[in-house]
């Protein structure tokens, strides 16, 4: 059976400064509920409870499960993670989702690190990997616009620099210019998550360009529900499922919500399509 999450951030819930207006924790976890997820991830720092017990009593009120949290650090500066990892495998979750964070606010600019910064950063991750290893937790490198690992270059350089499995995020991985469906056949057993996205190629392009930045490209509509945009999803999902991949696929569709309360159903809808999609390609 694969098994199928949420996460806030298609609700809008993002841990950028002035991102955008934030829902209710209980209308987001109904939501997700209301359309038949059994589980999520964190989303921000604090934006669901921040000790175990509090947490799984919340995710508990709606029947929903734990599957780990993202977390964007700046890898190439520091190796404490502690309070995240203790919360997640407090709470009975999984996996911790690291990415390679600027130590900038938001996505929009991206420093070039060093060498050495970059030696930091690989080993930085080991370490965190295992520190979460000894908590039960699985930690995977999430290639992401506006960090440090998001080129093409950058995510071969890690895979061949680094042995921790990555999280396949079909959006982020093709607005940085790599392949999905490329990236999964040629490095197969690297996989250790997946996040589904559907973007426009279009806007990704633009945003390679510097034409416009990644907030704006959200704010444009880059991410669009699964089978609406340019991602090869019907050729990825085969691809890990001939290579036996059992993970979990998080629905996570980067959203903005501006001061229009009309639009509040549009993350509900667009994640009720994308779950009609999904089964689709899977029957």
């Amino acid at each position: 059976m694969n098994r199928v999450a949420g996460a806030p951030i298609s609700w809008g819930v993002c841990e950028v400064p002035g991102w955008g207006r934030v829902l209710p924790v209980e209308t987001v976890l109904a939501e997700m509920a209301g359309l038949g997820l059994t589980a999520t991830e964190l989303g921000p720092p604090g934006y669901l409870p921040t000790t175990a017990p509090e947490l799984r009593g919340a995710l508990a009120e709606h029947d929903l499960g734990l599957v780990g949290g993202f977390y964007a650090t700046p890898l190439h500066l520091t190796s404490t993670v502690d309070d995240v990892v203790d919360l997640i495998a407090g709470a009975g979750g999984e996996v911790l989702v690291l990415a390679a964070a600027t130590g900038l606010d938001g996505y929009d600019e991206r420093p070039a690190l060093s060498d050495r910064e970059w030696a930091a950063l690989v080993a930085n991750a080991s370490h965190i990997a295992e520190r979460a290893a000894a908590a039960g937790l699985r930690t995977v490198l999430h290639p992401h616009v506006g960090t440090h690992v998001e080129t093409r270059a950058e995510v071969e350089r890690f895979v061949h620099d680094s042995d921790l499995p990555l999280c396949v995020d079909t959006g982020h991985l093709l607005i940085g210019g790599t392949d999905p469906v490329d990236l999964v056949r040629r490095h197969p057993h690297r996989v250790g998550h997946v996040h589904l996205k559907d973007v426009r190629a279009d806007l990704a392009e633009r945003v390679r360009q510097g034409a416009v930045t990644y907030t704006e490209a959200v704010a444009l509509g880059i991410y669009v529900p699964l089978g609406a945009g340019d991602v090869d999803l019907d050729a990825l999902l085969r691809t890990l499922r001939d290579n036996d991949y059992d993970g979990w696929y998080v629905l996570e569709q980067d959203t903005a919500l501006r001061d229009d309360r009309l639009a509040d159903g549009r993350p509900r809808e667009h994640t009720r399509q994308s779950l009609e999609h999904l089964a689709k390609l899977w029957a």
